[in-house]
């Protein structure tokens, strides 16, 4: 019968150990797995290193490093459990995978770099619980959430469902800019809201709605026209834009100062029955002005006010919009950069369209002159799909 020395003993033999100076002076070259539970991760680590306990290894490893041609470096505390790490790596088909001798303890020990890691509370480890799990989220990506900011333009229809998906997953930080008042209308639609508030500044009822679901959050508001004079100002910082404007000056508006802060727009719009999602990804994708040039006549243009609007419909595209958001702040799948996703809920059908970046476009062409700030009001009219 096997002692649990035979068995290192014979996990060893079938793998590569390094020492740990080897490793750090290629820090470059090798991906660093920490394979520690949690609470000695959180003592101290190696900066950028890949958490996952050797307990939930088999099962999580692939999602969390896919590329099993890349260079990984394993090290547990002493060197006991990386090495049968390692060797089950090799199992798994990971083809250049070594064992740091001695662990984190040699590594401490020798005047290599570490630190504490930022953790989560147990509270968040709760609430994200199912993040968590997610290997393409995970402790990482929870705390990339949680450090974003996000911008939603408008408390209205799209606005709201995007807000109470973004404060519920986590991100830290949701901006909202919106100058009207709660209106007994908007609640077939804008469930951010409810009866109570009728009259109230819509900026200060999304306050109190996402405060309320998510103690992590930071709610900044902007009660205030978006135009010329300070939309520069109030989208700097910002990691992500959620456009649910309703009207061309606003949009060209916004595509221009989101392409001179570089700063990805996810834009949605609703109509009637019918609903669009895109994202613009400034220089990598196409802008607005690529897929719009010009606006339509004001005849072919009429608003949701004056059209109508299911009030479910935003909630879809709402939904959806979040779900981009998250998707850019975390660098996961493939967001709707130079696609056209599109909706009918009458019967039920999504559709999704190429757009193209236009090498002429006034905005960001090769040979597009200098962004120049500016209002559009005199030059568009209201845009066909609105909330």
């Amino acid at each position: 019968m096997s002692t649990p020395r035979d068995l290192l003993n014979a996990a060893k033999s079938e793998i590569r150990e390094i020492d740990p100076h080897e490793v750090a002076a290629r820090l470059d070259y090798y991906t660093l797995l920490d394979v520690r539970e949690p609470d000695e991760h959180e003592q101290g680590a190696v900066p950028g290193a890949v958490h996952v306990a050797r307990g939930n290894l088999e099962f999580s490893i692939e999602g969390r490093l896919p590329d099993k041609n890349a260079p990984i470096a394993v090290y547990c505390a002493g060197g006991v459990r990386s090495a049968f790490a390692t060797k089950t790596l090799q199992d798994l088909g990971y083809t250049d995978v070594v064992s740091i001798i001695g662990g984190f303890n040699k590594w401490k020990d020798e005047g290599l770099t570490w630190d504490t890691p930022r953790t989560m509370t147990q509270d968040q480890r709760i609430r994200y619980h199912r993040h968590l799990l997610l290997p393409e989220v995970g402790e990482s990506g929870q705390m990339k959430l949680l450090d974003s900011k996000v911008l939603l333009l408008g408390a209205g229809g799209l606005g709201s469902p995007a807000a109470l998906y973004l404060a519920a997953a986590g991100v830290g930080t949701i901006g909202i800019i919106d100058m009207d008042v709660v209106d007994s209308s908007n609640l077939q639609r804008q469930i951010l809201h409810n009866l109570d508030r009728v009259g109230m500044r819509k900026v200060d009822s999304a306050r109190l709605t996402l405060e309320a679901m998510n103690p992590d959050l930071k709610v900044v508001t902007y009660d205030t026209r978006l135009g010329a004079d300070n939309i520069l100002d109030i989208i700097d910082g910002y990691d992500v834009i959620v456009d649910g404007t309703d009207n061309f000056p606003t949009r060209y508006l916004v595509n221009d100062a989101a392409l001179l802060k570089n700063i990805p727009v996810v834009h949605g719009s609703i109509f009637r029955f019918e609903g669009q999602i895109t994202v613009f990804n400034p220089y990598v994708g196409p802008c607005y002005r690529c897929m719009i040039p010009e606006p339509p006549p004001a005849e072919l243009a009429p608003s949701c006010a004056e059209a109508g609007v299911l009030g479910v419909l935003p909630g879809i595209v709402g939904s959806i919009q979040a779900i981009e958001t998250i998707k850019l702040i975390l660098e996961l799948g493939d967001p709707l950069v130079g696609r056209l996703l599109t909706y009918d809920a009458l019967d039920q059908s999504f559709r999704t369209f190429k757009v193209r970046r236009d090498p002429t476009c006034p905005a960001c062409g090769e040979d597009a002159p200098p962004i120049v700030i500016a209002e559009y009001d005199d030059l568009c009219m209201p845009h066909p799909v609105g909330v």
